[in-house]
């Protein structure tokens, strides 16, 4: 009996304790002029909430609070925004004090000069060193050959296995496709430990920073430190042997004719994040694209029609070429609508650099805010039956243009042309133009590497959908948060088509 006193007593003791711990945090932020919401525990936040319930958290703290509230999610107090107009509005004003504010863990472990740590001069000059390596004639000459022979090589052979894990295929399909732009002199031994200490960096940069032996935190620091002792190593070879080199990193520390001259921790800090950025987007769009035209036939019907016709005009071994690329409108629209549908990228994250007002609230210096994004994309008032996998919105329709081709030579109806010409034209303007199209970010922070990341996903299509027919092998649950994933892998069987 007594015993079972002792134990109430402790379980009295530590719900107190934990109601005076989440009563306290919530009043250190309770100054006036600041959004309602909840602040979790000290340090904690609710980070473990967020992470756990993902979209139904936010969801519940919009119906509480609305669309603009207060939180503290992965290391800092942050401010979430969920509305369309207002989210445009930080993402486009970086000037005004909404500059780049991505979790702690993330920019410890993607360094501080990466292009989303950095503002003002420092962005202009990594941001322009990043677009210098992907420019048009960059894709052309260099980039989309690599592209077209890894995607041509990488893709053989699949029909002869019993199942294909598609999500791994993919992630390492779109780690060393990124790697081989980087550095293609690269041995296999060198390239799989890259691949080995990249996984562990990515698992690292989506965590609490804590600095404990075994945290994921920690092993995303430890497998930084390897990549940077295995880019040091390649960088002094390089210098050493003289020679000069036609990939990212031969043109990143180039010397003569190079507008952006980085410090090798800057060269460094880029390389990790084309890595990075291109690595979750591509081999997830990847993944879910198949997904999604393995349960709508009509439009794997639609799409490989277009890569046919491509094929058609080709001799076999002939690669794909930027203009073959330019003329996929409907893969485009098919990984626009992937991307919308599965969400792969939530939201992004802003800080203030000064005390501003914001929706009416008082926001303080140094607060994250995340604009989350993720919700625009299943607006009905945005998008029509935005749950149904519809590649077709994002396509102008042609029959529409010589609907208005007729109508600007019929002379009895010019006037009513003239009166509503405004409303024709905005219903046809592409999704792609509109405000809330924020698959990519928006304002100075738009993804710069957009157009590479849809060339390799066009890429792998064009030869996975004109090589193979497939069906799934097992049913397994695709989780849609922190990240689109399957725990158990994506198994398709392929057949020759």
């Amino acid at each position: 009996m007594g015993m079972m006193m002792m134990i109430l007593g402790l379980l009295v003791i530590i719900v107190c304790i934990c109601s005076v711990l989440l009563r306290w945090n919530q009043m250190r932020y309770s100054k006036k002029g600041l959004p309602p919401g909840t602040m979790g525990w000290p340090i904690f936040g609710e980070t473990t909430e967020f992470l756990k319930q993902g979209p139904d958290f936010m969801k519940n703290q919009r119906l509480r609070y609305g669309s603009f509230f207060k939180s503290h999610i992965l290391g800092c107090p942050t401010i979430v925004s969920m509305d369309a107009e207002l989210n445009r509005y930080i993402l486009m004003n970086e000037s005004k004090g909404l500059v780049a504010g991505y979790p702690q863990s993330m920019l410890d472990i993607l360094g501080t000069c990466n292009i989303a740590a950095v503002h003002g001069p420092s962005h202009r000059l990594m941001r322009g060193s990043l677009l210098s390596l992907i420019s048009p004639a960059m894709m052309k000459d260099h980039l989309l050959p690599k592209i077209d022979d890894f995607m041509r090589n990488y893709l053989c052979g699949w029909d002869d296995l019993e199942a294909v894990d598609i999500q791994e295929k993919t992630k390492h399909m779109a780690f060393l496709s990124s790697l081989l732009q980087i550095a293609e002199t690269l041995k296999k031994p060198e390239v799989e430990e890259y691949r080995t200490e990249f996984f562990k960096l990515v698992v690292g940069t989506l965590s609490v920073p804590i600095d404990l032996p075994g945290t994921n935190y920690r092993c995303g620091i430890q497998a930084r430190n390897n990549i940077d002792r295995l880019l040091t190593e390649v960088m002094q070879k390089r210098r050493e042997s003289g020679e000069t080199f036609t990939d990212m990193l031969g043109y990143l520390m180039k010397k003569e004719d190079n507008r952006y001259l980085l410090t090798d921790k800057e060269i460094r800090d880029q390389v990790v994040t084309i890595l990075y950025s291109g690595y979750e987007t591509v081999s997830t769009t990847s993944m879910m694209a198949l997904k999604y035209l393995h349960d709508h036939p009509k439009a794997l019907d639609e799409l490989r029609r277009e890569h046919l016709a491509i094929r058609e005009r080709k001799r076999p071994d002939e690669p794909l070429i930027l203009d073959d690329i330019k003329s996929m409108k409907f893969t485009r629209a098919v990984i626009f609508e992937t991307s919308r549908l599965a969400t792969i990228v939530n939201g992004v994250l802003r800080k203030t650099t000064h005390d501003l007002e914001l929706n009416g609230y008082l926001i303080p210096k140094g607060w994250r805010i995340y604009v989350y994004t993720r919700e625009i994309n299943y607006d009905t008032s945005l998008y029509e039956d935005p749950m149904i996998f519809n590649p077709w919105r994002w396509m102008v329709s042609v029959l529409y243009f010589f609907f208005l081709f007729f109508m600007c030579h019929c002379v009895l109806l010019f006037e009513t042309f003239v009166a509503h010409k405004e409303g024709f034209f905005m219903q046809e303007k592409s999704l792609e133009s509109k405000s809330y199209f924020l698959l990519f970010g928006g304002g100075a922070r738009l993804c710069p590497g957009k157009e590479l990341g849809i060339s390799e996903v066009s890429s792998f299509l064009h030869y996975f959908v004109t090589k193979y027919r497939w069906e799934e092998k097992g049913g397994e649950k695709l989780m849609v948060f922190p990240r689109v994933s399957a725990p158990k892998g994506y198994h398709l069987k392929c057949s020759p088509y």
